[in-house]
């Protein structure tokens, strides 16, 4: 590749951050990454109707989550800003009026109730919903079917308008998708569509185009929803720009949900996360789920996305960031819709969380307990409790039930589990398994099994009977790691303090 690669992320402010946009996102850093390019996120705010507060800083907020961050954007500065679109908007009317000028647009001052009238006067069983195309476009207030003093005059006195593209009738425009390969498009099936908004501010067609231009945009990928909007970007970039200075495309194949494209609506009715976090609708107040409030790790959260739709030939699934860097290729990206599934989600996580030392997980772990009101205060026990429940834990919430009774004794013991098969034996037992415990030294994992089979076998009583109870009476329940490491690391006062307790609860309720 000659040219630096520069690639870019263009969000609109509308709302919460879809995962499909996060993989868009990421594609987008690979590659850069790969080439030793830039990665640029421009800020795509046009339809001031749709702008809604709080969400730019929400995109920008998800993406450092994602360990994603760009070289160049609104919040990192660049040497091609503005990087908001709104802030850029003088730019665009000279390209707008450049296209009048060579025949390629018009002015339209058609107004809200004409364009509904003609929506109504032209719909036919073969056409049910009209546009403003080549057929329509001489039936309407334009400065095709105006005289030029007319049009000038509506300009002058500041009549509302639109610039709309021209589209020319039976012409072929193609392009290379580095995806699907060629794509070809009839230009006859494509309605003339609004460049230059009547309040001066662009459309997307028009911005996309000029701002890759001017940010020397050298590919451009974005979803295959996008694909119908082709046509018009081509004859853009050759009207304004010639076909030479156009980047390369690539256009991603949908995330698929249980039903079609994956949406908001999926995640509320199948209970599982849509949006990179979590995504609080200022004008419903209404809360969207996200993976972070999920309990995923980022680490999990990419390698996930990134084989919704790549692999790099192998049977390979688990990959660092770096290792998606090194082996990214456009070429493998499918064509196909790839379907998400929470479950496999949910593994991806589970294999990171095994993965990531327990050191790196205290201030993720800490966290989730301050927000369940169960704030730690000995850090080096937390890690030590990570270490050992880590590998039984899918999100990062469940060490909450995994590890939450070491810092809290439990307010109730399940002694239905353990009564049906209590007897004077075992009450005998576990008197003096206290009572050796007491003189245990030293305290560890392995002394304390070793005092607890020996006294079995004195006993004449199975080990793997005596576990369970053991169990119940240290937290609560059948769960936890292994027995002797929870005794191990709760220490001995608090070990024998607990069994005990448990001790007198059996023995009311038998």
């Amino acid at each position: 590749m000659s040219k630096k690669v520069r690639v870019r992320f263009a969000p609109s402010p509308t709302g919460g951050l879809h995962l499909g946009g996060v993989r868009t996102v990421l594609y987008n850093y690979l590659f850069a990454k790969k080439h030793g390019g830039d990665f640029i996120v421009r800020i795509e705010d046009t339809d001031q109707s749709r702008y809604v507060s709080g969400a730019e800083e929400y995109i920008f907020d998800c993406l450092r989550w994602c360990g994603l961050e760009p070289d160049e954007s609104v919040q990192h500065g660049g040497a091609f800003g503005p990087y908001r679109q709104s802030e850029r908007k003088p730019l665009y009317r000279k390209y707008a009026e450049q296209l009048i000028a060579a025949g390629h647009a018009y002015y339209a001052f058609d107004t809200t109730a004409e364009l509904e009238e003609m929506r109504e006067k032209f719909k036919s069983t073969e056409n049910p919903s009209p546009q403003y195309d080549h057929h329509l476009r001489m039936k309407m207030r334009n400065s095709l079917t105006l005289s030029a003093d007319e049009t000038n005059s509506l300009l002058a006195s500041n009549t509302p308008n639109v610039i709309r593209i021209k589209m020319p009738v039976g012409k072929t425009v193609s392009f290379q998708d580095m995806i699907r390969g060629e794509v070809s498009f009839d230009t006859s099936l494509v309605d003339d569509k609004v460049l230059l908004k009547a309040d001066g501010m662009p459309t997307y067609h028009l911005a996309v185009v000029v701002d890759d231009y001017l940010m020397k945009i050298t590919h451009a990928f974005r979803g295959e929803e996008w694909l119908p909007s082709a046509p018009v970007h081509l004859l853009l970039w050759q009207y304004l720009f010639g076909w030479e200075e156009m980047p390369q495309w690539a256009h991603f194949p949908l995330i698929l949900g249980p039903h079609g494209k994956l949406s908001k609506r999926d995640g509320a009715k199948y209970g599982f996360p849509v949006f990179a976090m979590n995504w609080q609708d200022p004008k419903t107040g209404e809360t969207t789920a996200g993976f972070r409030e999920k309990g995923f790790l980022p680490a999990a959260f990419i390698n996930l996305l990134a084989l919704l739709g790549w692999n790099d030939g192998s049977e390979k699934e688990i990959f660092s960031k770096e290792e998606l860097i090194a082996s990214f290729d456009m070429a493998r990206v499918h064509s196909g819709g790839a379907k998400f599934d929470y479950e496999k989600a949910k593994w991806f996580n589970h294999e990171w969380i095994k993965l990531t030392s327990a050191s790196k997980l205290v201030p993720l772990v800490s966290h989730t307990f301050e927000m369940a009101n169960l704030p730690i205060t000995n850090v080096v026990l937390l890690e030590q409790v990570i270490a050992i429940v880590k590998d039984r834990c899918t999100v990062v919430t469940d060490f909450i039930e995994q590890g939450s009774f070491f810092f809290n004794r439990p307010t109730q013991i399940d002694t239905a589990s353990i009564l049906p098969k209590w007897n004077t034996e075992k009450s005998t037992f576990f008197d003096q398994l206290i009572h050796y415990y007491q003189q245990a030294n030293p305290w560890t994992t392995g002394e304390l099994e070793k005092i607890c089979k020996d006294l079995a076998l004195t006993h004449q009583l199975k080990t793997g009977e005596l576990l369970l109870p053991l169990r119940i009476m240290l937290v609560g329940g059948k769960f936890g790691p292994g027995v002797f490491d929870i005794a191990c690391l709760l220490g001995k006062e608090e070990t024998l303090e607990r069994l005990t307790q448990a001790k007198r609860l059996i023995l009311q309720g038998a």
